[in-house]
């Protein structure tokens, strides 16, 4: 059978259901995996960015599964093609006449098992959906990340992205934004698991909570990461990790794994590596290493950092006074959703919903459970960045690195690394300019100056930085 006649039958099936011929591109795309060409290849080839080529490619396949009644991807394509067209039901077909229909060989693909026409995993997991939302919050209120959600939508829809950091601060918004997303688009996915891994860090666990969910049994229990991409392959998934710092150690540099949780490193180097239609999202205070060390223009990753609100809206919906005040009080708690219903219930509780009578007092308020949040994320910092992080409480303006320098007893590369550090858990304010500087949120001053004394005095003390 010549690539021709390959577009011939291919044509046909596209325009029975879509009304439209191959275009170019698409012609392309076919001719490309029928001639064993990864999407990179292709896409040199064609001028085209590889994440587009394979969602064309994707979206053929698709067409191509309903219309053949089998589960099509690019590594079942070719001998699915044969298959299908040796059979009596195509020979026979007044539709198909002028298709060659002796195809004994697919030429850059591994020979088919003759005893096992469709692949047992296929047929097991072919258009089953299964959800698992019991772990995903509730939304009640959503405000302002219209265009966050434009961005997810775009990484899972238009550009395959296989793995996506949310990030930011305790409270930012980081998992309403992904649950509002998926409330949106939930149809676009066969299966969606999300896991909360603060509840419970086993990767071998959560393998096995979806096997059992998808009622798939376990091939080879000593390999479920391979059955698992099988199933990324298969079906279009979506994966969700909220709480992933917890996978990472304590005291430490940000983003670093603890030893028993390495598995997880290699998932995420698979997830970017191996071909299929699947995603993973990770829901993070920290970004970890791994992400940071591939390059989003090479590999099909997107990490997305969330800032806070700057939307009156959610101060209208607690009910607060002095409306002209509120942008003011925004700026105080950056735009924060948690801290601002925090403070907004103490306002109302002590001034009467008054925002004017809070900010005439002196100095700025930590609620206990701004404090508690607070106390949590600093459990997790190293000394070095913790004597950084006192340092900078002490300037009241930007400083420089050249300043940190001459007021630490930290080596270079200690304090590079520990800047970079805090960055990563977004505790730190980077302004740009002549120089670059560096600088503490309002309510992270407070609460250093006020709570967090006592410990970095006793942890520099100690001689734990060193």
């Amino acid at each position: 059978m010549t690539i021709t006649e390959v577009l011939q039958f291919v044509d046909r099936l596209v325009e029975k259901q879509t009304g439209e011929h191959l275009d170019d591109l698409q012609k392309t795309v076919i001719q490309g995996v029928w001639q064993g060409k990864s999407y990179n290849q292709i896409a040199d080839e064609s001028g085209y960015d590889k994440n587009y080529v394979g969602d064309v490619s994707r979206k053929l396949f698709k067409i191509l599964s309903e219309q053949l009644d089998e589960d099509i991807n690019k590594y079942n394509f070719c001998w699915t093609l044969e298959r299908f067209i040796n059979s009596e039901s195509v020979i026979n077909s007044a539709q198909f006449v002028g298709v060659n229909t002796n195809i004994t060989y697919c030429p850059f693909y591994p020979p088919a098992d003759p005893n096992q026409s469709i692949n047992k995993e296929e047929k097991t997991n072919k258009n089953r959906r299964y959800h698992d939302l019991t772990l995903a919050p509730k939304i009640t209120h959503f405000y302002d990340r219209t265009l966050e959600l434009q961005t997810l939508s775009d990484w899972l829809t238009n550009q395959n992205t296989r793995l996506i950091s949310v990030l930011g601060l305790s409270g930012i918004g980081k998992t309403t934004l992904v649950k509002q997303f998926l409330d949106l688009n939930i149809q676009q996915f066969d299966v969606v698991i999300w896991k909360i891994l603060k509840l419970s860090q086993s990767l071998d666990g959560i393998l096995t909570e979806i096997f059992t969910g998808i009622n798939t049994e376990l091939i080879q229990s000593d390999n479920k990461l391979t059955q698992f991409f099988n199933l990324l392959r298969q079906q279009r998934c979506l994966i969700i990790l909220d709480d992933v710092e917890e996978l990472f150690v304590s005291g430490q540099l940000a983003g670093q794994f603890k030893p028993e949780y390495k598995n997880y490193q290699n998932l995420m180097k698979m997830m970017t590596e191996i071909e299929h239609q699947s995603t993973l999202i990770l829901i993070s205070q920290e970004q970890c290493q791994e992400m940071l060390c591939l390059d989003e223009e090479l590999y099909p990753i997107k990490s997305l950092e969330l800032q806070g609100l700057n939307n009156t809206e959610i101060l209208k919906s607690l009910k607060l006074k002095d409306e002209s005040s509120w942008s003011k009080l925004i700026e105080v708690y950056e735009g924060n959703p948690v801290d601002l219903k925090d403070i907004a219930n103490l306002i109302k509780n002590i001034f009467d919903g008054k925002v004017a009578d809070f900010l005439n007092e002196d100095g700025i308020i930590v609620t206990k459970d701004m404090k508690s949040r607070f106390t949590e994320l600093f459990k997790r910092i190293s000394p070095i960045e913790l004597e950084i992080i006192l340092q900078l409480s002490k300037f009241d303006r930007p400083v420089s690195r050249e300043d940190l320098r001459e007021n630490l007893s930290l080596s270079s590369m200690d304090l590079m690394n520990g800047l970079q550090s805090l960055s990563q858990r977004y505790l730190l304010k980077r302004i740009e300019g002549e120089k670059i500087l560096f600088d503490l949120s309002l309510i992270v001053q407070v609460y250093v100056r006020t709570c967090c004394q006592l410990r970095s005095a006793e942890t520099i003390a100690s001689g734990s930085s060193g």
